[in-house]
């Protein structure tokens, strides 16, 4: 595996990609843009994209093309754009055979407490974003690195990398907030990279259409800038050429065309910040 860290303290990196894997066309679209993208973001691009959303508000939304299917989607948006790949996963007995083909392994927010997934995802070497659930405290998140570090250790993967994402905090019924302290905080309790996930941080939970999740995609800039201010590492940022018929998470998804303009203001924040 290669000695390069994935998650840079020294240079703003970006997450980015769509909720779910599509069609080839689709992903390689996505997938290219991103890397030519990747020449403006000093720390580099990974592509992100689920082979399975199994998590969803409702049971006939759509889930994605499946483990094997997806993975072989994943290997082509790598070996086609050169960018490292990183996919969500589910039960610990998917860990072994996703980390034959991503770069990153990704627990989702409301997985992140589950040990057994934990301690697979880190039994593989491989570098492991932990996303922090939307009902947790920052330093809530201690043991989820821990175990995931732990499981790494006792592989033969001492110093395996680790990341926590932050992701929004329920406020009431159908809404998140962002918490600028969460990252100094998640950071202290951690000792790990942190993250700040713009897209899901604007979703509105069961607020969409048939109690699937809304957003309010206009305020991604303004919290990603918040966020870089604040302190977050890297960013982890949605995008679809078309949100609004995109299969998943469509109203909290940034356009693909106005990613770069983002990313250009993001790392001026960061390195101004950084000084």
């Amino acid at each position: 595996m290669s000695s390069a860290p994935l998650f840079r303290a020294d240079a703003l990196f970006v997450i980015a990609g769509p909720c779910v894997l599509e069609d080839d066309s689709l992903n390689l679209r996505v997938g290219e843009a991103l890397a030519r993208l990747a020449e403006r973001v000093p720390g580099g691009i990974i592509f992100k994209a689920s082979f399975d959303k199994a998590n969803r508000s409702n049971a006939g939304a759509p889930r994605g093309p499946g483990l094997d299917e997806g993975l072989e989607k994943l290997a082509r948006v790598k070996r086609e754009t050169g960018l490292r790949v990183l996919t969500d996963v589910h039960l610990p007995d998917q860990c072994a055979a996703v980390a034959e083909v991503v770069d990153v392994l990704q627990i989702p927010a409301f997985l992140c407490r589950q040990t057994d997934l934990l301690l697979a995802a880190g039994a593989t070497g491989r570098p492991v974003n932990v996303k922090k659930g939307q009902w947790m405290h920052p330093e809530g998140m201690r043991g989820a690195v821990a175990k995931v570090r732990e499981a790494a250790s006792a592989a033969g993967h001492p110093g395996a990398e680790v990341a926590v994402t932050e992701r929004g905090t329920f406020f009431g019924y159908g809404d998140l907030v962002v918490d600028l302290r969460a990252f100094t905080r998640m950071r202290e309790a951690s000792d790990a990279p942190v993250i700040f996930d713009a897209t899901h941080s604007v979703q509105r939970p069961g607020m969409g259409t048939d109690g699937a999740s809304g957003g309010a995609r206009e305020f991604i800039p303004a919290l990603t800038l918040g966020a870089v201010a604040a302190g977050a590492d890297g960013v982890f940022l949605e995008t679809h050429p078309d949100p609004a018929h995109a299969p998943s998470d469509g109203p909290n998804m940034l356009p693909l065309s106005e990613l770069g303009a983002l990313l250009d203001r993001t790392r001026r924040v960061w390195e101004v910040v950084r000084g």
